[in-house]
């Protein structure tokens, strides 16, 4: 059953924990999945994969069906936050409990959210990537989430509508500072007119365009800031893999300033971009 289907029934119920083959698993617990035989091509891709139940609910008739998002989806942690395209239903018969996996402990919701953003083949615009790698293995607070959105647009646009009290982008901007300079903007967030018809690039990223897509779906936009560096090459038309020595050199100093708003934000002080 994919998410479009499940979306069709009505007065689903969630269940605490459900037990299967003798194991009772619950949110947070990890399965191997085995979709039912004569499935679609997704089944056929999804079998054997490893997943973590993000939700176990009831529908209207009774059956269980069973949530998860998968280990090796570079979008998983928009599959916890419930975003589309992230998340698939099976049935009970259609998963394996990993024995000896503890369910995840729940953990505080975050209320800054920290997104990367650029293209790794473009030479520096691969900036916000970096920084995004590096500061969520700096292991944030539990109020903190970094996410490296590369150029899924409308991954961000989705994640804008979950209420986070400030959000951080990150992404190389072209100005006149020299190459590998850091520097924070604070956007004007009120020249995004929620009323414009945008048409945002699935496979590209635009700022701009993704902030005016979420003020029109509702997104409560009032504390953003940009975290921006200097490229000094985007690779041409043929493109790039890695950063410049300068914007290498500018990825530690964005961390430590990312990190310094945290703090300054966490205290209750709005940082002078």
């Amino acid at each position: 059953m994919n998410q479009w289907e499940w979306q069709l029934l009505e007065d689903k119920q969630s269940v605490d924990q459900v037990e299967i083959d003798g194991v009772k698993v619950s949110p947070g617990s990890r399965v191997r999945l085995r979709p039912r035989s004569g499935g679609d091509v997704l089944d056929i891709a999804l079998a054997g994969q490893t997943a973590t139940i993000e939700a176990i609910e009831q529908d209207y008739e009774g059956k269980v069906h069973i949530c998860v998002v998968l280990d090796e989806d570079p979008g998983r942690d928009m599959g916890m936050l419930r975003q589309p395209g992230h998340r698939f239903f099976f049935n009970v018969a259609e998963v394996e409990p990993l024995l000896g996996d503890v369910p995840a402990a729940k953990t505080t919701t975050p209320s800054i959210l920290v997104a990367g953003i650029g293209n790794i083949f473009f030479g520096d615009d691969a900036f916000g990537v970096e920084v995004a790698r590096r500061l969520a293995a700096r292991n944030p607070s539990q109020t903190v989430r970094v996410t490296d959105f590369g150029i899924r647009s409308l991954d961000l646009a989705y994640a804008l509508q979950d209420g986070y009290e400030t959000v951080i982008l990150v992404d190389a901007v072209q100005g006149t500072q020299a190459p590998g300079t850091v520097y924070v903007i604070q956007p004007d967030m009120q020249s995004l007119s929620a009323s414009e018809k945008t048409i945002v690039n699935a496979h590209g990223m635009d700022p701009v365009r993704v902030l005016q897509l979420a003020a029109s779906m509702g997104a409560k936009l009032d504390r953003i800031l940009l975290v921006s560096c200097q490229p000094a090459d985007l690779g041409g038309q043929q493109g790039k893999l890695g950063l410049s020595a300068q914007v290498e050199a500018g990825v530690e100093a964005a961390v430590q300033k990312i990190e310094s708003l945290i703090i300054q934000i966490e205290r209750g002080q709005w940082p002078h971009a």
